[in-house]
């Protein structure tokens, strides 16, 4: 799972904009990082104006992204390879419009994870491959 929290100025956004960008971003889980999609959770956050403030300034052209990434934890180079990749695919979004951005993630430990009482099962197993195609958790089956 990672779970994105993605806070942005009120009415910046239609829905389908918003439907645009968690696909756009459960598409990088997919494509990069091969996990099932229904690991990716996208919030949003919509701040009406004068509830967001940097440096003590509301800040009206803000968006903010925080990532909590439990599937899979990156090092330093990985991190910045997928920094990147995030940042083209949100351009069209966030940058494009004028948007200043910040983008941080926390990483949390592997066993601290679980869905519907399941631990998933492990990257690339029969299990996941299974979860995988089927778009959501199930029992694992006897080896």
């Amino acid at each position: 799972m990672p779970m994105w929290t993605i806070y942005v100025p009120e009415n910046a956004y239609t829905r389908q904009d918003l439907q645009d960008i968690a696909n756009v971003i459960t598409d990088l889980y997919e494509k990069y990082v091969k996990i099932p999609r229904f690991y990716v959770s996208v919030v949003f956050h919509e701040q009406p104006t004068g509830a967001l403030f940097m440096g003590g300034v509301p800040a009206v052209d803000f968006v903010r992204i925080w990532i909590d990434h439990v599937v899979r934890n990156l090092d330093d180079d990985t991190t910045t390879l997928w920094l990147g990749i995030i940042d083209t695919a949100l351009a069209p979004f966030i940058r494009d419009r004028g948007f200043n951005y910040e983008i941080h993630g926390d990483e949390t430990p592997l066993p601290f994870w679980a869905i519907n009482g399941m631990t998933p099962p492990p990257h690339g197993s029969e299990e996941e491959k299974r979860w995988k195609a089927d778009n959501r958790p199930s029992a694992l089956t006897e080896a």
